[in-house]
């Protein structure tokens, strides 16, 4: 008898792998590919979790935290990387928006639901948590700025590029401090390598380094090929669901690139490990602010089509009320599941002003 866990149903989803391609052969509809290319990206993107996961333990929790750190969010950058050629700066954009917001919101607010469902009250290291969410509120209010210029001061778009490029290395610079600080002068702040209750929680406990190596890079290569099928459905698609590229960079783009740590972070506060849920909300959320996001305007300036940063007014607001919001949650150390609601709720009221405008 299949044991039908997370791990085996997001397994099934690789079963749409190869539909985004045998589509654009047979000219199937935009719509039905980018489905297609999105569902299957959610199992790949586990996949590459895993693989990360497996490696970061066997290398130690110093350089294994690096390993997380670079690798974690892989999915997200590949995708962008793909919208970028593709020209969709404003796809890119609002799936960093998306990204930060789904994980604030979506992903701590369902783990929260789940854990609160199950146990009255869960405590995590408030410590710990405020300092993550602090960082991620700097980061987020320093991607809003080039908004703020832009709509304020009027200037020219070569400056505001500049100013995107400036403030990207700022924050390249503060993620790699805050590693250190994690990793080397605060690190009794922070989870250990994870358990064997975990790792089996995550089916990597059997896998081998050089296993993981290769399921690493070959889900990598696939995520890259069927990032090209989704984002040049895009346009398409936006049109025959009647909503806008906006709201599918940054609530379907975001969800599909995030999909497996959202399973993975509910899984774990349904085991009573708030600690480790937060930690992969915010951690994610974070990792997209001060390490994709950069990544993203470095390759933009290499590609020849600077990005600004220069987000939405909703966009702006989005993230404003996301990181505000958590610092009500983060503070007092313990939290339950109408937090959760809460939290859910916002994203909800957000993803619909999303939807209409």
């Amino acid at each position: 008898m299949i044991k039908l866990d997370s791990t085996t149903v997001l397994n099934a989803l690789l079963i749409f792998v190869p539909v985004p391609m045998i589509g654009a052969v047979l000219g199937f509809p935009p719509a039905v590919i980018f489905i297609t290319a999105g569902i299957a990206i959610i199992p790949l993107a586990n996949l590459m979790g895993r693989a990360t996961e497996f490696l970061a333990e066997r290398v130690g929790v110093g350089l294994g935290s690096v390993v997380n750190s670079t690798f974690g969010n892989a999915c997200e950058l590949i995708i962008g990387c793909a919208a970028l050629r593709a020209g969709l700066i404003d796809v890119v954009e609002a799936s960093i928006t998306g990204s930060i917001i789904g994980n604030v919101l979506l992903v701590l607010g369902a783990s929260i639901l789940a854990g609160g469902l199950k146990y009255e009250k869960q405590v995590f290291n408030r410590t710990a948590a405020t300092t993550a969410a602090t960082l991620l509120a700097l980061a987020a209010i320093s991607l809003t700025v080039p908004t703020v210029f832009h709509y304020t001061a009027r200037a020219a778009a070569d400056n505001a590029t500049k100013l995107a490029l400036v403030i990207s290395v700022v924050l390249f610079v503060t993620y790699i401090l805050g590693l250190v600080f994690s990793l080397k002068t605060h690190k009794d702040l922070y989870l250990p390598s994870q358990d064997a209750e975990v790792d089996a929680a995550l089916g990597i406990s059997s896998w081998s380094v050089k296993k993981s190596l290769l399921v690493l890079f070959v889900s990598a290569v696939l995520v890259a090929i069927l990032s090209e099928y989704l984002v040049h459905a895009i346009a398409e698609t936006a049109t025959t669901l009647g909503v806008s590229k906006i709201f599918i960079g940054v609530i379907l783009v975001a969800i599909i690139g995030n999909a497996a740590e959202h399973s993975t972070a509910v899984l774990m506060a349904m085991r009573n490990k708030m600690d480790l849920a937060i930690n992969i909300a915010l951690g994610s959320g974070t990792q997209i602010a001060l390490f994709v996001a950069p990544i993203l305007v470095f390759v933009s300036f290499l590609l020849g089509a600077p990005m600004d940063l220069c987000f939405t007014e909703l966009e702006v607001l989005s993230i404003a009320v996301s990181v505000i919001i958590l610092a009500f949650i983060a503070t007092d150390g313990e939290c339950n599941w109408l937090e959760g609601v809460q939290l859910l709720a916002v994203y909800l009221v957000l993803g619909a002003a999303f939807y209409f405008s």
